[in-house]
């Protein structure tokens, strides 16, 4: 796969980011190829780790999620170490959906899902606030989810 994306490597990425579950056949047609060439292609790109998998989306208040959360966390020691141990943690926490190490006057940025407000003061009293290293947690609760756009911005190019 070359480091450059074709004209073509990119409709194909738009289509399955918009709807991974076509056959190959509609995703073929969808960008005029014909379906072994297509097939081709399609397995480059993830052999080249531009398609790192493929999932549903899920709709988070009908499944029990009613309530997202962010919470903006500093460390008291930003040493690779400390860093890495609470990347780590993170890690292991179901309710973080995303975790961003971020440069500025916080450390990290956690996206939490949890049923309700007493599930997600229990992960922080029990589980954020208690870590070692954590030195401040500030926490915003979202009103609503305005866009949430999977993948990233197709037909936007810079320049």
């Amino acid at each position: 796969m070359p480091a450059k994306l074709d004209a073509m490597d990119w409709r194909i990425l738009k289509e399955l980011q918009a709807d991974g579950r076509l056959t190959n056949v509609a995703l073929a047609a969808r960008v005029g190829l014909t379906p072994p060439p297509c097939l081709r292609r399609v397995r480059a790109l993830e052999e080249a780790g531009y398609i790192t998998g493929y999932h549903a989306t899920t709709d988070e208040n009908l499944l029990g999620f009613g309530v997202t959360a962010y919470a903006m966390v500093g460390l008291y020691s930003q040493s690779e170490t400390d860093l890495r141990a609470f990347e780590n943690r993170a890690l292991s926490w179901p309710l973080v959906r995303s975790c961003d190490y971020l440069a500025g006057e916080t450390d990290f940025l956690l996206r939490c899902l949890t049923p309700d407000l007493p599930a997600f003061h229990d992960f922080l009293a029990r589980e954020l606030t208690a870590a070692p290293n954590v030195a401040t947690v500030k926490t915003s609760v979202s009103i609503r989810n305005v866009k949430r756009e999977p993948g990233v911005p197709m037909g936007w190019r810079r320049g």
